[in-house]
């Protein structure tokens, strides 16, 4: 039986590891997306369900929600409160487990999570944790990435070379209509399939950038030999440049996620 514990903190060292938050910058405008398809309304309560680096929670803030934003991650945290402050925004974040949220039942308005609690180990647990610090009749906002997307493609890759622990499930199941239904029985669930797009120099820069920064890859490449890395390069390339539109020497990606809003 798989330890959860373990597994969690395995996950806390690598979303530590490398630099989340550079990698988290240009999504911003998901959030900001996220946040008008939920029709955040000012003065609302808002949380944030593993903010990462504030993007969801900056982009409610700036819709004049009183915002918290958490996560198991300080160095995420430290980021976005850089981040608030450098945009004279009040937001409070603090360091907790998606799984196990510190608030009262109905605490909040709404709830919203971009590319984060879709990592969460016990599934269930969290959406039923989101679930319970919302009033009834508020609102549950997520993005989440798809299977069939280029991210997704970047996960089977990774778990090639890198298999994830057996029994735990694989957060692209938020990233599905059925995986949503499943994780929220009996509530209504607006889904629509939208595109963030990625913009590199080229195939190259892109791969060397998030060998660096993306939690995840900087894990799988420090468990790998050397044949085992060039493999993995060579894997990760072969994906990028088959998904590339840009018809020229720079790289231009369409990658699917799931933009979905829950009526609690």
């Amino acid at each position: 039986m798989t330890d959860l514990s373990m597994v969690k903190g395995r996950q806390q060292q690598m979303w530590a590891s490398g630099d989340y938050g550079a990698v988290a910058t240009p999504l911003h405008v998901v959030a900001e997306s996220l946040c008008e398809a939920a029709d955040l309304r000012a003065g609302w309560r808002v949380l944030d369900v593993a903010t990462g680096s504030g993007n969801a929670a900056i982009a409610a803030a700036r819709r004049h929600c009183h915002m918290t934003g958490i996560d198991y991650v300080p160095s995420l945290l430290e980021r976005g409160r850089e981040r608030a402050a450098a945009e004279r925004m009040e937001i409070r974040f603090m360091e907790a487990d998606a799984e196990d949220l510190p608030f009262r039942d109905g605490e909040f308005d709404a709830a919203i999570s971009t590319f984060g609690v879709m990592f969460a180990p016990q599934q269930e647990r969290a959406a039923a944790e989101m679930l319970r610090v919302c009033r009834s009749g508020g609102r549950l906002a997520l993005a989440s990435w798809t299977r069939e997307g280029f991210v997704g493609g970047m996960f089977a890759t990774t778990a090639r070379f890198n298999p994830p622990p057996e029994g735990v499930p694989s957060p692209l199941v938020w990233g599905s209509e059925e995986g949503l239904a499943r994780l929220f029985p009996g509530k209504q669930i607006r889904c629509e399939r939208r595109y963030y797009v990625l913009h590199y120099l080229s195939a190259d820069e892109w791969f060397e950038f998030f060998r660096k920064h993306f939690g995840p890859m900087v894990k799988t490449f420090a468990a790998l030999d050397a044949g085992g890395q060039r493999e993995y390069e060579a894997a990760m390339l072969d994906l990028a440049r088959g998904a590339n539109r840009s018809g020229d020497d720079t790289l231009v990606v369409s990658a699917e996620y799931l933009e979905a809003i829950v009526t609690v």
